[in-house]
């Protein structure tokens, strides 16, 4: 069963969302808040898998919501629903732990699914997010960036795009995790990135 919590401050968008999310027999919603402090406020003494973030909300935004998240509860993953189209909101977004960041004209269906998939350590990028998401990076020089890479480097970068986790790719590589870690710091500072989710959109546009 995933654990869910719907973050907006729309009353009606919170209860569309767990209507619509109540018809699949593996999500349980557990909580709806009102605004970011309301799903941090949660989490110190429940249980959760995902939270399902609005950004623009009073008290604390779901851009800080997700930086302090993701900070003091690092298992729960979040996914921002929005339907704020921009850069700075999708980078900060990301740059603070979000797993994935979907519009809200996204498909109901699809929305299951893609949120299964950040279920299962996948990142997940709208496809119009993506080409916002991209038009802001493209004064970094990112083919040069990706030739910085080493070799191990460079497979790890794309075992990640490939939503593969240290775990994974240390079995796959036969490398302990630690060592898999180091690589993946340093990866993130060659690019220029901050998390998992950016080096495989990153991975996935330039490689």
């Amino acid at each position: 069963m995933i654990k869910m919590i719907i973050a907006d401050d729309q009353a009606i968008v919170r209860e569309g969302l767990s209507l619509v999310l109540g018809f699949d027999e593996e999500i349980e919603i557990v909580f709806q808040a009102k605004n970011g402090q309301e799903a941090v406020d949660y989490l110190a003494d429940h249980d959760c898998d995902i939270v399902l973030m609005d950004i623009k909300m009073p008290v604390l935004n779901g851009v800080e919501a997700t930086k302090v998240i993701h900070q003091k509860y690092p298992d729960v993953k979040i996914l921002v629903l929005t339907t704020f189209n921009d850069y700075e909101y999708i980078f900060q977004a990301l740059k603070n732990g979000a797993n994935g960041y979907l519009l809200k004209d996204t498909d109901g269906k699809e929305l299951i699914a893609d949120i299964k998939k950040v279920h299962n350590n996948e990142s997940i990028i709208g496809s119009q997010i993506s080409d916002s998401l991209v038009a802001g990076l493209q004064n970094n020089s990112q083919q040069n960036m990706i030739s910085s890479l080493t070799p191990r480097e460079l497979e790890i970068a794309r075992a990640i795009a490939n939503g593969k986790s240290n775990k994974e790719i240390s079995t796959i590589l036969f490398l302990s995790e630690g060592t898999v870690k180091n690589y993946v710091t340093n990866i993130f500072e060659k690019l220029q990135l901050s998390n998992r989710t950016e080096v495989a959109l990153f991975m996935k546009k330039y490689d």
